[in-house]
């Protein structure tokens, strides 16, 4: 289990007094108790009209108590693919059975099996979490990762945003999407920001007062915004765009809380079997 101070980096401590950020673009005096208040005081920076959405919201995700919070990113990137075309309820029943599959004193340390004993499961037992045959070889596969080294913990908190992405895209189940959100809530990245998210789409064309309505109603091939658009309007709120990003979802009245959920041990169902 790691703690994350300002998403980016493995901290020696994690007392208030010492723990900074060493990320580009995040001054060295940032810790876990202000970095929040640093981020919105940058957003406002770049646009005062902010100020109504975020007294509207409070971000749990890069609070003091967010950015403070466990993660085990097996877990998380686990937690992801279960969470593919399904929905919130069904995600978490199997994730539940999934953890039952295995003993209770494997689990009992992170209330998640690790990555060694679901590479050593064979497909049919995991598919007995409801797991398709697909997402199970994708469980499998990532296990396997995690196993061998391939992925490391050291790498995943540590290495850069495209280090990252590169080495998770590679692996089967996990596409640009699933990364970014993993990267946002998963390992709380200050600087992340989704291109191909409807939902960060629908809020941006909101912010720049376009009529969504009216776009979903044209017919045909359309966006709510553009690449363009996204990377334009984006790209003054740098470092701090998943804030910014997080705050689209809001202006979008799109429901996030599975994602920000993903990275939480699940309760575990003891087997019956």
């Amino acid at each position: 289990m790691l703690v994350t101070p300002g998403g980016t980096q493995v901290q020696p401590s994690f007392t208030d007094s010492s723990e900074t950020l060493s990320k580009p673009g995040v001054r060295a005096t940032t810790s876990t108790k202000c970095l929040l208040d640093e981020a919105k005081a940058h957003l406002l920076q770049v646009d005062p009209k902010f100020k109504s959405t975020i007294d509207a919201h409070h971000c749990h995700v890069f609070s003091p108590d967010g950015l403070k919070e466990e993660i085990d990113p097996f877990r998380s990137l686990v937690s992801g693919i279960m969470s593919q075309q399904v929905s919130g309820a069904a995600a978490r029943s199997i994730k539940n059975k999934f953890v039952a599959l295995f003993p209770e004193e494997a689990c009992r340390a992170t209330g998640f099996p690790p990555p060694k004993l679901v590479a050593a499961q064979s497909i049919p037992r995991l598919r007995e979490a409801g797991l398709s045959q697909r997402k199970a070889e994708y469980v499998q596969g990532l296990a396997q990762k995690f196993t061998t080294g391939e992925l490391t913990i050291p790498m995943l908190m540590n290495g850069s945003d495209e280090e990252v992405m590169d080495k998770l895209v590679a692996v089967r189940g996990l596409g640009v999407w699933s990364v970014e959100m993993f990267m946002c809530f998963g390992l709380k990245r200050m600087d992340v920001f989704s291109l191909g998210d409807l939902g960060v789409q629908k809020g941006l064309a909101s912010y720049m007062g376009k009529d969504v309505n009216k776009l979903r109603n044209k017919g045909g091939k359309w966006k709510y915004a553009t690449e363009k658009e996204m990377l334009d309007v984006s790209a003054p709120f740098a470092p701090y765009r998943s804030l910014f990003m997080w705050y689209l979802w809001r202006i979008a009245d799109v429901n996030v809380e599975a994602q920000e959920k993903q990275q939480q041990s699940p309760q575990p169902v003891k087997s019956t079997s």
